[in-house]
């Protein structure tokens, strides 16, 4: 998911390990939970090119400094393990500081704001998209981890395909979910950090298929209260909500449909059916992303004309729906549903999922390039981190390792 996003990053970081023969990282961790340095924490220097290995290790003195080298070509990470929770940032970088959170396996304040199916039919498959957009408001600051720190449940008979988590930082991770003992429970094995602000929350997303005849009904199980349960399919295909839902359509795209369901709770039954066929328009999708970035539509609502300062009732899911978002964009969908009014810069990133060859400015560049080093050097990390721990099946490791080493060869020889 996302390669042409890996594939820059790739090439990012490639170039800059060129350039380099031996990374040295200075910097404070600070625990955020309690406002003072964090002494006694394990920093590592991770090796993104060996299998992830730790090549130079170290921990935070008294006053929650540290200093780390080593002698390479690299690229590698910085790693901090603050109570079992890691964290991260790139090496050789202007500032080594780095933020933690004291952990406990269960945390008030956590609740997820959006529920989003995203459907598609392809053949005799239905293929779904599930996000979940999930805050941490927790006072003081702490961080949920623990062997399950987000659960989920996939429909009967689902096979999971693929699956990624983007903490509040901003980092996207490969991060396949792990089975639990209940048929069809899975968790996935990422920290839940605290919010960074009104934008910058957890997103969990998992893309699956279902075997399909024409017809579907889904039961979902919610394992927390969700304040928009909402499911998007393409015009073509009907909806059918069960008895008593009060689903709202919101109709705004002549080839997108949306049903909104508020307030959704554990202990409510919810059940809706999905019929027919049909596929997520893209090439609107790509036309929007790129008017998304149009100098002249900076304002409130840039990228879909002119700057919307009154916002309506519908606005709240304007960008979602005028944009045609499909199934490759359902991290862009989290977004549009919490905003009424974007700025485009906010959605620069996301821009790149459907439309990564945009001309960007070299400020806007630089700003591109930062987030897909993070990218990539999480999507890595977890890959590894996932083999050791055993959640990942052999052969799956085996064919992302070999397309991520892929992607770094080619990158190499272009800038040799």
């Amino acid at each position: 998911m996302n390669s042409s996003r890996i594939a820059l990053a790739a090439a990012t970081l490639a170039f800059s390990a060129t350039l380099a023969h031996a990374v040295t990282s200075s910097g404070a961790v600070t625990d955020q939970t309690t406002g003072k340095p964090s002494a006694g924490d394990t920093v590592e220097m991770i090796d993104v090119q060996a299998n992830m290995a730790a090549v130079a290790k170290t921990t935070t003195n008294a006053s929650g400094h540290y200093t780390i080298s080593h002698d390479g070509a690299g690229p590698y990470l910085i790693r901090v393990t603050h109570q079992g929770a890691p964290y991260f940032i790139a090496a050789g970088g202007p500032s080594g500081d780095v933020t933690v959170y004291d952990v406990k396996p269960k945390v008030d304040g956590i609740s997820v704001e959006d529920q989003i199916f995203g459907m598609e039919t392809q053949n005799d498959q239905l293929i779904v998209t599930e996000e979940f957009v999930v805050h941490n408001n927790s006072s003081p600051q702490v961080t949920q981890f623990s062997a399950n720190p987000f659960e989920f449940v996939l429909p009967e008979g689902a096979t999971l395909d693929a699956a990624e988590a983007t903490r509040p930082s901003g980092m996207p991770t490969m991060a396949m979910p792990k089975p639990l003992a209940q048929k069809g429970h899975y968790t996935f094995a990422v920290p839940i950090d605290p919010d960074q602000g009104t934008d910058k929350m957890t997103i969990f997303q998992v893309q699956f298929h279902l075997p399909y005849s024409g017809s579907f009904t889904f039961k979902p199980t919610l394992l927390l209260p969700v304040e928009n349960f909402v499911v998007q399919m393409p015009k073509s295909m009907s909806f059918s909500a069960g008895n008593g839902l009060q689903f709202q359509s919101l109709q705004r795209d002549p080839a997108m449909q949306i049903f909104l369901l508020k307030g959704a709770v554990p202990s409510q039954s919810i059940a809706f059916t999905v019929s027919g066929t049909g596929s997520a328009p893209r090439d609107s999708q790509q036309a929007d992303s790129g008017a998304a970035q149009s100098p002249q539509n900076a304002g409130p609502g840039g990228g879909i004309g002119e700057p919307i300062n009154q916002p309506g009732p519908l606005d709240k899911y304007r960008w979602w729906i005028l944009g045609g978002v499909g199934l490759l964009l359902a991290a862009a969908a989290a977004f549009l549903l919490r905003k009424p009014a974007v700025a485009a810069g906010v959605h620069v990133q996301t821009a790149t999922f459907a439309a990564p060859a945009v001309t960007a400015s070299p400020t806007t560049a630089a700003s591109k390039n930062t987030a897909l080093l993070n990218a990539l050097k999480e999507e890595l990390f977890t890959l590894e981190s996932e083999k050791l721990s055993g959640t990942i099946d052999p052969t799956e490791y085996d064919q992302q390792k070999a397309a991520l080493e892929t992607v770094l060869k080619r990158a190499l020889q272009r800038n040799a």
